[in-house]
């Protein structure tokens, strides 16, 4: 029971770390170009000797 007072709010801040780390994203353009980075991968022309 002891261990709860320490695991919650470990796991509570680890849920708003992560849920600020996916609102950043959406807020700095990550998910904006879906079809684009989905062509670049097909369409990467480098030359390999």
């Amino acid at each position: 029971m002891e261990s709860y007072f320490f695991l919650i709010p470990v796991s509570l801040f680890l849920g708003l770390v992560g849920l600020g780390a996916f609102v950043w994203s959406l807020n700095s353009g990550q998910y904006d170009d879906l079809e684009g980075a989905k062509e670049r991968i097909l369409l990467d022309d480098e030359d390999v000797d």
